[in-house]
């Protein structure tokens, strides 16, 4: 039988205010345990929670980036249950009316088509503490920092049909979030984490098959990896003979499996009702478009000017507005380069990118500012050095202070460009290879590269590529 995979994402993003969504405690990461708890957090007797109007800015502003429609009043309710770490027996959240509802984000899939996502809604909620399970011999430790820290929960329709298109949406979000400064990002600190609703049905059928949740997935490749695993646990069940049972179930990344959590609840199952310390949220036209001159330049923008203004390739544009450190990085290297915009899209995503990888870094701890990258390219422009003397320059930049011109004059390394230097190299390079020269004459031109390598390999490298084919073409032509 042949099955259709359908997924939908449930988005957690911390919104980066400096204090919690209904309290003055702080947001801030690292804290010892239960430091940064207040009374509200906690919901203790006699205490009123009082909502943080950042946290609205920000839920508006993500609204507007993916053409949602914007609820001119929403409602915060409570919704019921009970865990260790959430004090209140309660989690103030929105249910009936969220702030954000519908709209859409379009994704781009392996084969360079693309897809329309839409979004069921995004609405505010407060995060609740978090259990620790280590070093407690046997016992769970309760850190009640995060209490209250606030979350915007984004929800896709399940129009996803592989852990691929799911991955490719959230990395969307992810991006967007950071374009418009609501959220870090930061997946290793919570800051940014997704549930992943997965079913499977026959392919044709209209009727979703019985869901499952993947609950707190933190990176992108668990997320593939979750999903697949998760595919395919269903499938084989199904075939089998068994049915599929709606629950929540954890991706354990060392076991490499998924396992159940408990049954997933229904809505009711929760008792959600308005919360009656809160009122309702309302805002007009105004506000709404007071937020939209807010709106930054947003990463499909950002790629279309690229591509027109800077004749990058959709696939480079793609790649480098993907991420807004990144696009930063690369638009001050173009200016310090003087506009060779290729030129530093090749070496930001060829040379400073691998090196990244390699040190465990991201952009924004890259030993090279755009300023020296630039001034190197800028050498590279002008004939100064070769092309295989600046990855030396740019390992020296990375690893040392200085300029590419001070790093080119102290190492010696300023390409040669004197005709008459590489012409008397050329001339000791065939005397002493007279056999390759009548290969070379008799019609093996395939030899030629051997007497380029000898060429640059007497010159450490020096001599400017460009002359050494030229020069080498009219000597062993004469």
């Amino acid at each position: 039988m042949q099955w259709e995979v359908v997924i939908g994402l449930e988005i957690h993003a911390q919104l980066a205010t400096k204090s919690k969504i209904f309290s003055g405690a702080s947001t801030a990461y690292g804290a010892e345990p239960n430091t940064q708890a207040c009374a509200i957090d906690l919901g203790l007797p006699g205490v009123l929670p009082v909502l943080n109007k950042e946290v609205l800015r920000m839920a508006v502003l993500f609204g507007l980036a993916i053409n949602a429609d914007i609820s001119r009043q929403s409602v915060f309710a409570r919704k019921n249950y009970f865990y260790p770490d959430l004090p209140k027996g309660y989690q103030i959240s929105q249910m009936d009316l969220p702030i954000v509802k519908n709209g859409s984000l379009e994704i781009e899939l392996e084969d360079g088509q693309t897809k329309v996502i839409a979004l069921t809604r995004a609405h505010l909620e407060e995060d609740a503490g978090k259990s620790l399970h280590e070093d407690f011999a046997g016992m769970t430790g309760i850190d009640l920092n995060r209490a209250g820290t606030p979350l915007l929960e984004i929800v896709s329709e399940p129009d996803m049909r592989s852990a691929k298109e799911a991955v490719a949406f959230m990395k969307k979000i992810h991006s967007l979030v950071q374009y418009l400064g609501i959220c870090d990002g930061n997946m290793q600190e919570g800051s940014f984490r997704c549930d992943a609703n997965v079913s499977v049905r026959p392919k044709g059928q209209e009727k979703l098959g019985t869901r499952t949740e993947l609950k707190n997935i933190n990176s992108f490749r668990f997320v593939e990896k979750a999903i697949n695993l998760e595919v395919e646990r269903q499938i084989e069940l199904i075939e089998d003979g068994g049915t599929i049972t709606q629950e929540t179930r954890l991706y354990d990344a060392d076991r490499d499996e998924t396992r159940p959590m408990r049954s997933k609840e229904e809505a009711n199952d929760y008792r959600y009702f308005p919360d009656p310390d809160l009122l309702p949220v309302e805002v007009d036209d105004a506000y709404i478009e007071q937020v939209r001159t807010q709106l930054p330049e947003l990463p499909a923008e950002k790629k279309a000017r690229f591509i027109a203004e800077l004749a990058l390739s959709s696939q480079d544009a793609e790649m480098l507005t993907a991420q807004k450190e990144l696009a930063d990085f690369f638009e001050s290297t173009v200016e310090a380069a003087n506009g060779e915009a290729k030129l530093c899209a090749n070496w930001i995503m060829g040379e400073l990118v691998a090196t990244l990888n390699k040190s465990g870094k991201d952009i924004s701890q890259s030993n090279i500012s755009p300023e020296r990258l630039g001034g190197l390219i800028q050498r590279i422009k002008d004939n100064t050095i070769s092309g295989k003397i600046a990855k030396s320059v740019f390992e020296f930049l990375w690893n040392e202070e200085g300029t590419a011109d001070e790093i080119i004059e102290r190492k010696g390394l300023k390409q040669v460009t004197d005709s008459g230097f590489i012409e008397k190299i050329i001339a000791e390079v065939m005397t002493n290879n007279p056999e390759q020269v009548e290969q070379y004459r008799s019609g093996k031109e395939k030899v030629f590269g051997f007497f380029v390598g000898k060429v640059m390999q007497a010159s450490q490298g020096k001599a400017n590529p460009a002359q050494v084919n030229q020069l080498l073409k009219d000597k062993l032509k004469s």
